[in-house]
């Protein structure tokens, strides 16, 4: 295979497989429920949250760190994010829920950013900070 298919898919699959496990949790219609329904808004929402800051990182790391590239990242996220939504609304005892876009786009923006942060304060593989091969 040649090495641009290795990179290609090296930095793709992992986005994959997360849009994969948003998808099967979406798809859950006995997910499991807390009696307190403030305590379940708070939980459900850092749910949502920690899934796509996660997969706005992995977006980022596919599509690039730059300002731009940030930008295109948070877009496809936000697009994962009304398609998942809009996917609940065919799930028994699930319902589609806008302001969940919202907070997934949020999220997406918040992992992207994060992602693009450290990538530009990691050494470069040119830097004295950089581990060296040994021999």
């Amino acid at each position: 295979m040649p090495q641009r298919w290795k990179t290609v898919l090296s930095l793709w699959v992992p986005v994959l497989a997360w849009a994969g496990v948003i998808y099967f949790l979406s798809s859950r219609p006995d997910l499991p429920r807390i009696h307190e329904p403030w305590l379940e808004l708070i939980l459900r929402k850092a749910a949502h949250i920690a899934e796509y800051a996660i997969f706005g990182a992995l977006l980022a790391r596919a599509v690039g760190a730059r300002k731009g590239q940030v930008v295109v990242a948070v877009a496809l996220g936000a697009v994962y994010a009304a398609s998942d939504e809009w996917h609940q609304t065919f799930v028994p005892t699930r319902k589609g829920n806008p302001l969940d876009v919202a907070l997934d786009t949020a999220a997406t923006l918040l992992g992207a950013y994060v992602y693009a942060r450290l990538r530009r304060c990691a050494p470069s593989p040119d830097s004295d900070m950089a581990p060296r091969e040994s021999h």
